[in-house]
């Protein structure tokens, strides 16, 4: 993905989190630098999870109920929410710095039986 896109996604990402989260924000800046330090979060967060190979999505999920995959799919969402075309694998690309499988081949473990339970426990649907 290039550069420039993954720029604009970012973005329209951080845009459609300021509709949510607008009236819940106190930063006295305005909409266009708020926009950007959010931009500036989230690729730190990107990199810092990229660092982090060996934080496995299910142990994120069971501590804050979000994972990589879930940050992939916000990507997208956001993406389709503006008429960007972006496939699923391109937005957990962006997340993962890889194909995703590639990514699961390097770095995902079995999930033990401990991992599955609190999964089950806390993600009742």
């Amino acid at each position: 993905m290039s550069a420039c896109r993954w720029r604009m996604i970012e973005g329209e990402l951080a845009n459609t989190y300021l509709q949510v989260s607008r009236k819940d924000l106190a930063m006295p800046v305005d909409d266009k630098t708020r926009t950007e330090l959010e931009a500036a979060v989230f690729r730190r967060l990107v990199e810092h999870l990229r660092g982090r190979a060996d934080v496995q999505n299910i142990d994120m999920m069971n501590l804050a109920g979000f994972c990589r995959n879930c940050l992939g799919n916000w990507m997208k969402d956001a993406a389709d929410a503006k008429g960007v075309a972006m496939t699923k694998d391109e937005s957990r690309e962006a997340v993962y710095g890889m194909p995703y499988e590639e990514w699961k081949a390097k770095h995902q473990k079995e999930a033990s039986p401990e991992q599955m339970a609190a999964l089950a426990k806390s993600h009742k649907h």
